[in-house]
């Protein structure tokens, strides 16, 4: 008698843990407290599949994060999309960033050639990250750092030079050229 109350008292204790851990991840105290009863019954029925006992607030926490991370699968939106969350691209927007595209060519070139080589590599070239770094003998971090800040560099010309409306997605939808691109000039923008 006296080992089933210290049982119940075991899990009675990691109920009110598990609780304070569930309902800083989920939206409400109700939801928190379906979820860690069905972690509790789930471990209740796989408590023989425990080999090291010494192991059983972790495996009872991994139960409880699936627990979390299945409750959020299951509340996946299962209705149909609206039409027009994926709109195709139209042809203004394709033709905007076709000519959007050859004004970055000028920008590009008119980077520091480290800087230059790193993004020609990787955006152009279609090369990963590890295949650019081998190519300028630098380590990952190294070509991933130089691959942004060419990019954070040809953002901020383009910007100086045109205006860019993108879409939710992050896609060129329009642009206008405001002359803002100094030496060498963006043909592609109407300059």
């Amino acid at each position: 008698m006296a080992a089933v109350q210290q049982e119940e008292s075991l899990w009675q204790g990691y109920r009110e843990q598990l609780f304070r851990f569930v309902v800083r991840r989920v939206e409400d105290p109700d939801t928190a407290e379906d979820v860690v009863h069905d972690v509790l019954v789930r471990a209740y029925r796989k408590r023989d599949s425990l080999r090291d006992g010494r192991k059983f607030e972790q495996w009872l926490y991994q139960i409880t994060r699936n627990a979390v991370i299945d409750h959020y699968r299951a509340r996946r939106p299962s209705g149909e999309l609206p039409a027009d969350l994926a709109a195709p691209e139209t042809e203004g927007s394709l033709a905007a960033r076709r000519e959007l595209a050859g004004c970055l060519r000028p920008l590009v070139e008119a980077l520091p050639e480290r800087y230059r080589e790193a993004v020609l590599l990787s955006e152009v070239q279609g090369l990963t990250q590890r295949e650019t770094a081998d190519r300028l003998n630098l380590s990952l971090s190294g070509a991933k750092s130089r691959v942004q800040r060419a990019r954070r560099m040809l953002q901020e010309k383009l910007l100086d030079c045109c205006r860019v409306e993108l879409d939710a997605r992050g896609a060129v939808v329009d642009y206008e050229s405001h002359g803002g691109c100094g030496a060498g000039g963006c043909a592609g923008c109407g300059e």
